[in-house]
């Protein structure tokens, strides 16, 4: 970590704020905004304080620390792309033929023995200090409290170890972790991640669960622990092929687990399968508040720390943050092991703004008829991928998928209702939109073809279409479109909604021959002038087995909110997170963070 440390202040990526700062939303809402701007940094709060526990805390914090893409590189040591080329070889690596070809292929084959971590005898670094049973006190560490309507504080960085009851498997996800008491945590495992799964072995099983949480220590770790690795494979491995060396494993004073040697702080201790307790509401990378539900709770035995230990943390919440480059990481490396499964696939996407599991774009290599409805299936069904909710499909003529100016029209002109594929499946508990937590629709869209064959539309101003729109349905308060050059015009429309949305629709399908695609939004909560965050809402609201409706010549999404009376929606909905104005304020006077107002209505702060 110190290492990281010094070589983002060699790269100018460093920025260090030698006052004291909060870590209930002060630090948060600091590294929130920082994350948003076009030269961000990360961030080393040496003075943490919490005025809620009358404490100074000896240790920093260090946050947004993936900064940049050269921030990566630097935590990566070398090049993304690099790496994913050097997978791309080993997943297509055949016996040779040939001296020079046999001399290549033991080479590399030795150089895969830096791959499996290594456990090293005695104690590691992350070892130094340690506290146990009654000495254990959890807020003893800065661990924030992100969002004013948080259950309280979490740790949002902790490295998860955790083991098959038989040993023979180890795991590290990235999981929330709810601070309960001093020595009790909130286990956020999701159904779909291996940490739950080894947690039924010992739920059936009717023992206890010993867990190790590391923080700190090298930052690659984290970036492992998120990354959408196969079921069974302990994600440490991908440390070894990235930075080429073992990563370095110590036992845990009081269970098997191993851990990183170098991390800055451990909690050891276990989960009984028989406990439960409530966790959240969060403000979550979605950008909204999860509800309260039952998880399992981490019992604390055991904190050791290294000498001068630092404090890893992260903020979650409306997009663009640190993990538009982890996601950025991820979708590089990735791309030669999703090549397996769809060996036709060119390249995919994941926008920040569709919060990575919300969208992806997809460029293929279509050999026949319906060979993208054949890659929906397909990326519905691998690991992680199949939580996807949204994919649309282009072929190898399109613009780059990162040009999302071109793309958009490009997808745009071939957009045809027999090209849509509408399904069911899960989804992240985090979404809010389908009717059943963890389940719910999904949409696939293919626009490999030509482009497609419409009627010709009178294309009128916003103005003269919202005073036509407006006399028609009183609803409707504002309006605008765009990519009206396009064979699919969109028509972005804010109601103040006293019906379900479908009702509206139908009233507003006779102005087809102006406009293709309706988009309704709430008036009260959503700018209609602001196709980045637009995107955000749409994605994270609209499920698509609801809220896609189909007509001859005109589509419309509904994505306001849902509710019981008008949508028959039985969850609660949830809010999106927003900074406390308070807390913005007595910052700008400290001179902590440096805002304009065109920066917080542009991400919706």
């Amino acid at each position: 970590m110190q290492n990281t440390i010094d070589l983002l202040k060699e790269n100018g990526l460093l920025r260090v704020i030698g006052e004291p700062v909060d870590i209930d939303l002060e630090m948060s809402h600091i590294a929130y905004i920082e994350a948003k701007k076009s030269d961000s940094k990360a961030l080393l709060f040496l003075k943490p304080i919490s005025k809620r526990l009358g404490k100074e805390f000896p240790m920093p914090v260090l946050m947004n620390t993936f900064c940049s893409h050269k921030a990566v590189e630097i935590i990566f040591g070398r090049k993304v792309d690099e790496i994913s080329n050097e997978i791309e070889e080993l997943i297509k690596m055949k016996m040779p033929s040939g001296i020079a070809a046999k001399a290549e292929f033991l080479a590399k084959m030795v150089s895969l023995k830096n791959v499996p971590p290594k456990r090293i005898k005695g104690k590691g670094l992350c070892q130094e200090f340690i506290k146990k049973d009654e000495k254990v006190n959890l807020y003893n560490l800065p661990i924030l409290t992100t969002w004013s309507k948080d259950a309280g504080p979490f740790i949002t960085m902790g490295q998860v170890y955790t083991q098959s009851l038989d040993g023979k498997r180890q795991n590290l996800g990235m999981y929330r972790l709810q601070v309960y008491d001093k020595n009790h945590l909130g286990m956020h495992w999701q159904i779909h991640k291996d940490g739950m799964h080894f947690f039924h072995e010992y739920k059936k099983a009717g023992v206890k669960m010993p867990v190790s949480v590391a923080i700190g220590g090298d930052p690659l770790y984290i970036w492992c622990g998120q990354a959408p690795m196969p079921n069974g494979f302990f994600e440490l491995l991908l440390y070894g092929i990235i930075k080429e060396k073992n990563a370095k494993l110590v036992k845990s004073l009081t269970n098997e687990i191993y851990i990183p040697y170098d991390a800055d702080i451990v909690l050891e201790g276990y989960v009984d399968p028989k406990v439960v307790s409530l966790e959240g509401p969060f403000g979550d990378h979605t950008g909204f508040y999860t509800p309260k539900e039952e998880y399992p709770a981490m019992n604390v035995t055991c904190i050791t720390s290294k000498h001068e230990p630092v404090y890893h943390a992260t903020v979650v919440g409306k997009p663009p943050l640190e993990d538009k480059y982890m996601g950025y990481a991820t979708e590089r490396i990735f791309l030669p092991l999703l090549k397996t499964t769809t060996p036709d696939l060119i390249d995919y996407k994941m926008p920040e703004n569709g919060v990575f599991h919300n969208l992806i774009l997809a460029k293929m290599s279509p050999q026949y008829y319906g060979h993208a409805k054949q890659f929906m299936h397909a990326f519905w069904g691998v690991g992680q991928m199949s939580f996807v909710k949204h994919a649309i499909f282009v072929d190898e003529n399109a613009p780059q998928l990162d040009d999302y100016k071109n793309i958009t029209k490009y997808i745009l002109n071939r957009i045809d209702k027999k090209n849509i594929l509408i399904s069911e499946g899960v989804c992240d508990v985090l979404d809010h939109a389908s009717n059943i937590s963890g389940y719910g629709g999904k949409l696939g869209i293919d626009c490999t073809g030509e482009e497609v064959e419409v009627a010709q539309r009178e294309i009128i101003n916003d103005n003269e279409l919202f005073r036509k729109m407006a006399d028609v349905e009183k609803s409707v308060k504002s309006l605008c479109q765009y990519e009206i050059d396009t064979k699919t015009p969109i028509c972005v429309i804010a109601v103040k909604k006293e019906e379900n949305v479908r009702n509206i629709f139908e009233k507003l399908k006779i102005f087809k021959n102006n406009t293709r695609l309706l988009v309704f939004v709430d008036y009260d909560k959503d700018t209609v002038t602001n196709p980045y965050m637009l995107v955000w809402k749409v994605v994270n609201n609209i499920d698509a087995q609801r809220d896609l409706f189909i007509d001859d010549d005109i589509f419309g999404i509904d994505a306001t909110s849902k509710n019981r009376e008008f949508d028959n929606y039985l969850r609660v909905w949830p809010q999106s997170v927003e900074c406390d104005k308070g807390v913005i304020g007595s910052l700008q006077k400290r001179g902590l963070i440096d805002v304009d107002e065109e920066l917080l209505r542009k991400y919706w702060i």
